[in-house]
């Protein structure tokens, strides 16, 4: 992998796009596409338990990114589709490497936390 550096300019938009991670619609939004394959607006809103807005915004973001493509259809009423891109897989891929390292690690984070909350309790 090229060394990208380390420059205020760089950590801040990659810290844009890892922000997609830590974003509970985005990454709803991704699972969602990745198991489903192309979903209708309607659907995913439905689907996911989201508001309008929300789905809106969310979605905007994520094409922005390079991670959904949106494609729309002249149809009454207007059809809308979103489908994860190449790019959007590959991401997939990354966060499933994260969730995998969580689950292989949660017994001891969760026996870091009740040792933490204890310590907290008997200050």
């Amino acid at each position: 992998m090229k060394d990208i550096g380390h420059s205020p300019a760089t950590c801040e938009k990659i810290n844009g796009v890892l922000s997609r991670i830590g974003d509970k619609w985005s990454l709803l939004i991704m699972i969602a596409l990745n198991g489903r394959g192309v979903m209708r607006f309607n659907e995913l809103k439905r689907h996911l338990g989201i508001s309008q807005r929300m789905l809106s915004l969310t979605l905007r973001e994520l094409e922005r990114d390079g991670l959904i493509t949106r494609t729309a259809f002249a149809t009454v009423p207007p059809t809308v589709e979103y489908e994860m891109t190449d790019l959007g897989r590959s991401f997939a891929q990354a966060v499933r490497k994260l969730g995998e390292w969580g689950i292989a690690h949660l017994a001891e984070i969760d026996a870091a936390r009740l040792a933490y909350d204890q310590r907290e309790v008997s200050q």
